[in-house]
């Protein structure tokens, strides 16, 4: 069985610290929840490492320029 990746083990144990949390109650939303604290950091990391170049953000990311626009401008990082 492979290794997981460090990032996957961060992600589960924090969703489990969330849970434990919630006390028993249900939760709302998770997978937006997630999405949405995990995509604004990798852009801001990405986008350091790209030195601000989309273009260049977008391939190291594996999608489309625009996409990437639409992405960052969500997120107020532009």
């Amino acid at each position: 069985m492979p290794n997981k990746h460090p990032i996957s083990e961060c992600v589960q144990t924090q969703l489990q610290r969330y849970f434990a949390d919630l006390n028993g109650n249900p939760p709302d939303d998770v997978y937006r929840m997630v999405l949405s604290v995990v995509e604004k950091p990798m852009l801001e990391v990405v986008m350091q490492h790209a030195k601000k170049n989309q273009s260049l953000a977008a391939q190291y990311l594996g999608i489309n320029r625009n996409t990437l626009h639409k992405k960052l401008t969500e997120h107020q990082l532009i």
